[in-house]
């Protein structure tokens, strides 16, 4: 008797004599579909590649532009993890549960720091189809406590649809010394002279796209390569850099001008588009002295240089398609996930490290700093000006609703698909049209409704017909609708009553820079747009409206992770602590003590070491003595116990005490006895990009002493201790739980 299960199209006897085998039709009897390759910057302006009015140099991302299409009047959300998250869905991301950024779960199901179990991304979607799929560089789509070598893994790239995965998990990184993963752990940064992350993101991607065309030849890849750049702290060969120097010394206000004349000559602002006003905070450049604009010049350059260097990175991995006869049908995308940044501050900062721990330093004390930027300790930001004028010639930058956040540069090349060669397509889009669009050109049916539809045809017509009608915006409370070329805006004022906020009325059909308000003349029109933003708001999921401000949301941990326990133990032997741990740092009070197994009064070797040569501190025996050193900014600070540890101690350690002030105060303690003390001036949760160590300290230092790894079964653990008073996260965690 012969049988033949469900799906199998051959006959199963009792013997194989009498049965018939079947296969599933192989790959190389179908056509073979498209490759797709998409690349995303992150901060990076409407108006920063060349191809889009920029003086900057960006010969890779122009060559893809003159022979494909670039998108005037393509739109993200005004922060990366949302933008990422609506790419990859086709859906708005408040209702898919990424309101704000993956740095943290809110609480409520609009934002909980990851995309919902339930929505299939594009690369789940398209391995289904027979796809390669393959992610290179940021992810940020995992809430931070989820980020450590235990996992849990259920949002990272690797469960949500990706073959492979090498990059960084967080939201941005040093670009020299990366915390970087592979498929589901943690790896080494490369040993190799002169290392650069854009450089092995791009090395990583061509290896990646090498390894499918040899062993799967007939099947199609996607390739998101998610570049660090040009996210803050700017980083690159310092040859990159010093081409820019004498660029920008004309200034922002110069700047925004000359690039939107490129802009019209271009075909990407309509003849008579009008600047934006200056933003209220960025002085006019003829108001700064020589030392502000001789650094605020140099910080732009950094900036310049960081992205050319990405460009010709970009550049190398293209090459390589073309060698291996992959790129004539290969779909490229290139983009940026929001709008330049403002998080450096009026006046930037040679070192990021500075901003991000809110110091503000003059330019008189950045400028003898000046020959460090793009190095290690050198990894800058500019000030907001360069941001205005990355967005040029919107108003704001990321954070905010207005153009200068949402509005990105898109270029699409695809020299297969007969697209028109340097066209310039006036289309509304936004990132949820990305992944209808690209199914559309695989001829793939998506398994579920997307919010966005595609605009496939945009890229052989300039037809006004396609596309969607409305498309509406939020973000830490500020709000926008787009409904048939005419745009509502609002800028909220953190813990104002929304009915008090005051919205601007565009219409965006012929004010294209969205320069002149015209709220007063057309209320009947803006009360509309403002009805269909409230209707938006209740189909879309986006309530509660939030709208804390984005320092405060990101030090929301709830009662997970290591942040929120009141003890924590680490081990020799055990996996890198990153960052995003948020325990790295030095701003809160703990007590941290290291247990011996043996003697360690003729002992050397690092006990734990948190940051980098940026800054950070450490904690190690030094011919028998206890030593605790901190760096932050340049500041150094040391202090030993005054004699070795007896030969019967078991434990020490350091017990810090941090205030309001942002200062601190070390005590070094042996045994239950405080033996020595010193006062830090600065302390700071963010002291570098790099996290902490147990027992070793593998990357760069601060410290001027020779390091090496703690003996072997010298040490058993380390306890960290939180003081309870001094951690509001702590409280807030304790809270929840005894709530429930």
């Amino acid at each position: 008797m012969s049988t033949s299960p469900a799906g199998f199209a051959g006959i199963i006897g009792e013997t194989v004599a009498d049965s018939t085998p079947s296969w599933a039709e192989p790959s190389s009897a179908r056509a073979k579909r498209p490759n797709v390759v998409v690349v995303i910057l992150d901060d990076t302006g409407w108006a920063d590649f060349g191809c889009f009015g920029s003086e900057i140099s960006t010969p890779t991302i122009d060559a893809l532009a003159a022979s494909g299409v670039r998108f005037s009047n393509f739109n993200v959300t005004p922060l990366c993890s949302p933008t990422r998250a609506s790419l990859l869905s086709g859906r708005n991301h408040h209702a898919i549960g990424m309101r704000f950024l993956a740095d943290t779960d809110t609480g409520f199901p609009n934002s909980r720091g990851a995309i919902r179990p339930d929505v299939a991304l594009l690369p789940q979607i398209l391995r289904e189809e027979g796809y390669g799929t393959y992610l290179v560089g940021k992810w940020h789509l995992a809430p931070l406590h989820e980020l450590t070598p235990a996992g849990p893994y259920q949002n990272w790239p690797l469960a949500r649809g990706f073959d492979r995965y090498y990059g960084f998990l967080d939201g941005c990184t040093d670009q020299y010394e990366p915390e970087l993963y592979e498929d589901n752990h943690p790896t080494a940064v490369p040993d190799r002279p002169n290392y650069h992350l854009s450089e092995d993101l791009a090395d990583k991607a061509a290896s990646y796209v090498r390894n499918h065309v040899a062993y799967r030849p007939h099947d199609p890849f996607y390739l998101q390569l998610a570049l660090g750049a040009t996210h803050a702290p700017f980083q690159a060969p310092r040859e990159f850099i010093d081409r820019y120097v004498d660029t920008f010394t004309t200034g922002w206000d110069v700047t925004r001008r000359e690039r939107l004349e490129r802009q019209i000559e271009l075909g990407l602002s309509p003849e008579g588009t009008t600047l934006t006003d200056r933003v209220d905070g960025v002085a006019a450049w003829d108001e700064l002295d020589d030392e502000q604009r001789t650094v605020f010049a140099q910080l732009q350059a950094a900036f310049a240089g960081f992205l050319e260097h990405a460009d010709a990175q970009l550049g190398r991995f293209l090459d390589e398609l073309s060698a291996l006869g992959e790129r004539d049908n290969t779909i490229v995308l290139v983009l940026s996930d929001n709008g330049a940044s403002p998080e450096g501050g009026a006046g930037g900062d040679v070192d990021t490290n500075a901003p991000y721990s809110g110091v503000r330093r003059s330019a008189a004390e950045l400028l003898p700093l000046l020959d460090e930027l793009g190095s290690s300790t050198g990894g800058a930001h500019y000030p907001t000006g360069w941001a205005m004028a990355g967005n040029t010639p919107f108003r704001r930058y990321k954070q905010f609703v207005d153009l200068g956040g949402v509005r990105s540069p898109l270029v699409v090349s695809w020299p297969a698909g007969n697209v028109e060669a340097g066209s310039v397509r006036p289309q509304f889009v936004h990132a949820i049209d990305i992944a209808p669009t690209l199914l559309e050109l695989l001829g793939v049916q998506p398994p579920a409704p997307m919010d966005g539809s595609s605009v496939a045809a945009a890229l052989t017509s300039d037809s006004p017909e396609i596309g969607r009608s409305t498309q509406h915006w939020e973000m830490l409370g500020h709000r926008a609708i787009w409904h048939d070329g005419w745009r509502a805006v609002t800028r909220h004022v953190c813990g104002e009553p929304y009915e008090n906020d005051e919205w601007r009325l565009y219409d965006a059909r012929n004010d294209f820079a969205e320069s002149i308000d015209i709220a007063a003349s057309e209320p009947e029109r803006l009360s509309e747009l403002q009805e269909l933003w409230w209707k938006a708001a209740h189909a879309h999921d986006m309530f509660p409206l939030d709208d804390r401000p984005l320092h405060e949301l990101i030090g929301i941990r709830g009662p997970v992770g290591l942040y929120a326990e009141r003890q924590f133990v680490l081990r020799p032997g055990q996996g890198h602590v990153p960052l995003s741990s948020a325990v790295t740092g030095s701003n809160r009070s703990i007590d941290v003590t290291a247990h011996f197994l043996a003697d360690a009064s003729a002992e050397g070797g690092v006990l734990l070491s948190s940051g980098n040569v940026q800054g950070g501190f450490l904690l190690r025996c030094e011919a028998g003595r206890l030593v605790f050193e901190h760096s932050m900014l340049g500041e150094h600070v040391s202090v030993s116990s005054p004699e070795p540890l007896g030969a019967e101690v078991r434990t020490a350690g350091f017990r810090l005490t941090a205030h309001e002030d942002r200062t601190g105060d070390v005590e070094l303690v042996v045994g239950e006895q405080v033996v020595a003390s010193v006062h830090l001036g600065n302390t700071s949760a963010h002291l570098s990009f790099w996290g902490m160590d147990v027992g070793e300290a593998p990357v760069s230092t601060f410290s001027s002493a020779p390091l090496h790894p703690v003996s072997a079964g010298l040490l058993e653990r380390i306890v960290v201790d939180v003081h309870p008073a001094a951690d509001d996260a702590l409280e807030l965690a304790e809270s929840i739980l005894a709530s429930e």
